[in-house]
């Protein structure tokens, strides 16, 4: 009988811990990756930011220990010319989801601290108006996305 609680309780905690990654209002992140980059310049992050909760939730900052800063940044077309500025935040509608990707909002790690090259991670913090701060590990690549 001691086996089988001592079993339950690790499967109660796994969940907990699985919980909490992802966050308390139930926002995720998906398929976190970047791009190499050269010691100064500047790194891009891609995502997909999956809102499970019943209520939105809005990216306000970013924070990695390898970059000056980190900005949210979105892109779009007009007129033939693609364009970037930075966006102050990004809102998750409840049951929804946000891509950031190629073409669409993406963070960009200003100013590198080390050289990134494949197989390295970036780690960040993302922090939401619900109070929620997520840890992530963006995995850098030159070849394809994750799926």
């Amino acid at each position: 009988m001691k086996p089988l609680l001592f079993a339950l309780s690790l499967v109660g905690a796994a969940a907990a811990l699985a919980a909490a990654q992802a966050g308390p209002a139930g926002v995720q992140v998906l398929r976190p990756w970047s791009r190499p980059a050269v010691e100064g310049t500047n790194a891009i992050g891609y995502m997909v930011l999956a809102n499970r909760g019943r209520r939105v939730d809005v990216l306000e900052k970013v924070e990695s220990p390898v970059a000056a800063s980190v900005e949210m940044h979105e892109s779009a077309m007009a007129g033939g010319v693609m364009s970037m500025k930075p966006v102050q935040m990004v809102s998750a509608p409840p049951g929804g989801q946000v891509t950031f990707g190629p073409g669409a909002y993406h963070l960009m790690f200003i100013g590198v601290k080390r050289t990134l090259k494949a197989g390295d991670q970036v780690p960040a913090t993302l922090s939401f108006a619900s109070g929620a701060r997520l840890k992530v590990s963006f995995a850098v690549t030159s070849g394809l996305p994750p799926t």
